[in-house]
């Protein structure tokens, strides 16, 4: 029986870091035990490049500028029209890969990843929003990865009827280890009571709430992640006086051994920008119990407050700071939870769930009609 063909295009792809390169990385690998999977993304530099990545063709596209995050590669949509496919399948938020598809003409049925809303650029989804709209419509089916976010978002609302939920999985082949002599070095290093953090340094992620919140916590944190708040993080640590129970580490290769060290994972998102938390997955199947906040997304829907960890209100600093003393001092509790993560993502947020539902997505795509794809 004939392979489906299946073409991704996403933003990016590793080595280049983020959710949802991880995602499309995950998914992708693993579909190529049952379709003959190709990616094309936008390259890091000005020239196309091509190689074979655990029997995934990858294709990147040179890159001639970024506006507003989004990348801009005038070979696009050449590289779309050249390479045939049963069914194409989009990652958006990503306004420059809708433009080129639908300049390219591909004629493979259509499958979006809606993986979060577009907020803010106002100046961008004036130019943006005409042709992502198209995209949308021409689209067979739209992926969610959560209810939550299906349902409170207003973007989605128009194909409601055509969305379908698959939560993002995790591959166990990431998850964290158990390096005993790494372990060993971080608790000489920092102490035993570590609470662990991981992300973009930017405003939405309120990491500098967390840093607030540790004022009344006996524990010290260790925050992963780079980007344009860190010297303001780091100036604020010194000035609420917790600069020694705060370590911004920059970024991490590999985070296993700060996940196999830690006593909880805390994800202080303060808005829907925090989409799903693909990181809460990773902190959940190192068995970690998980502090979030209940926003608008996947987060919440995750991480179960009272059966995987704790839920608090977004920005509420006495409310997170409460919540992570009672786990620094209770390890019972850390460890119910804890089980309870690790039990949750292997029932629900596994790679081959993710998989196995996106496939089920496909063949609904494949066997409509043209008249059937405006619902």
């Amino acid at each position: 029986m004939k392979k489906i063909s299946v073409l991704h295009i996403g933003k990016f792809y590793p080595p280049h870091n983020g959710g949802m390169e991880t995602h499309l990385r995950d998914l992708t690998t693993q579909q190529t035990k049952a379709a003959e999977v190709n990616v094309i993304v936008a390259n890091q530099a000005r020239r196309d490049e091509s190689c074979v990545m655990e029997g995934v063709r990858v294709t990147r596209v040179a890159r001639i500028a970024t506006i507003a995050s989004m990348p801009v590669c005038p070979g696009m949509a050449a590289a779309i029209r050249g390479c045939p496919a049963d069914l194409v399948h989009i990652h958006m938020p990503n306004p420059g890969a809708a433009l080129a598809f639908l300049m390219s003409g591909h004629t493979g049925k259509l499958v979006i990843t809606h993986h979060a809303d577009t907020l803010g650029r106002e100046v961008l989804r004036r130019f943006s929003d005409p042709f992502v709209n198209r995209l949308m419509q021409r689209a067979s089916r739209i992926i969610v990865t959560s209810a939550r976010y299906l349902e409170s978002s207003s973007e989605l609302a128009p194909f409601h009827d055509k969305c379908r939920v698959v939560p993002l999985g995790i591959d166990a082949r990431y998850a964290a280890g158990t390096d005993k002599v790494a372990i060993e070095l971080l608790h000489q290093e920092f102490g035993d009571r570590l609470v662990l953090a991981v992300g973009r340094l930017v405003p939405y992620k309120g990491f500098d709430i967390l840093i607030r919140a540790m004022k009344d916590v006996d524990a010290k944190l260790l925050l992963i992640g780079a980007g344009p708040q860190h010297n303001a993080l780091a100036a604020l640590a010194e000035s609420e006086g917790v600069e020694k129970k705060v370590a911004l580490l920059g970024r991490v290769e590999n985070i296993a051994p700060y996940l196999a060290s830690a006593s909880m994972f805390v994800l202080p998102s303060l808005t829907r920008a925090e989409a799903f938390g693909m990181v809460q997955l990773e902190a959940m199947a190192a068995g970690l119990p998980v502090i979030n906040t209940d926003i608008d997304s996947g987060v919440p829907e995750v991480g179960i407050d009272g059966e995987t960890g704790i839920t608090v209100p977004p920005g509420d600093i006495a409310a997170l700071s409460e919540a992570m003393r009672l786990l620094i001092d209770r390890k019972d509790l850390r460890i119910r939870f804890g089980e309870a993560a690790r039990t949750r993502i292997r029932a629900e947020y596994t790679g081959e769930l993710m998989v196995a539902r996106t496939f089920s997505v496909y063949s609904e795509a494949l066997s409509l009609c043209p008249q059937s794809e405006s619902l």
